[in-house]
């Protein structure tokens, strides 16, 4: 059993895993202000990433780290964006672009297909069994 004190609220709880260093109470309260986020963006869709902090009482930090798990996406007509972790390009939603994603699937795919290449051939050995010896006197 692995008991751990939450990072925000400082109460022991028992850790399952899932990366999350807080407690479920505290979980849950973030989730609450997740879907009051959700509905503030959906209600206005061209707010900053500054207002919509200011106005759900969230870090601008926290809406970031949504967007980059992918939980928030933003329509191309918003003025929202982060930029892509590889080559800094403005994205919507995630942590790479298409094109980091196309070229490091490619790598990938590249990288996988060098493993399955298969090996050279052996040299065989010489099978000295079958040959016949002579004994020296």
């Amino acid at each position: 059993m692995d008991v751990r004190n939450c990072r925000l609220c400082g109460r022991l709880f028992n850790y399952i895993g899932g990366g999350y260093n807080i407690c479920p109470e505290c979980r849950e309260a973030a989730e609450r202000k997740f879907q009051e986020v959700k509905e503030y963006i959906r209600e206005n869709p061209r707010a900053t990433i500054q207002e919509i902090a200011d106005d759900n009482e969230v870090t601008t930090n926290q809406i970031r780290q949504w967007i980059r798990e992918e939980r928030l996406q933003f329509t191309e007509d918003s003025n929202i964006g982060i930029e892509c972790e590889k080559c800094g390009a403005s994205i919507r939603t995630g942590r790479f672009c298409e094109n980091c994603k196309n070229s490091m699937a490619n790598a990938l795919s590249q990288s996988i297909e060098k493993d399955k290449m298969p090996a050279p051939p052996k040299p065989e050995k010489k099978d000295n069994k079958n040959k016949m010896r002579f004994l020296e006197k």
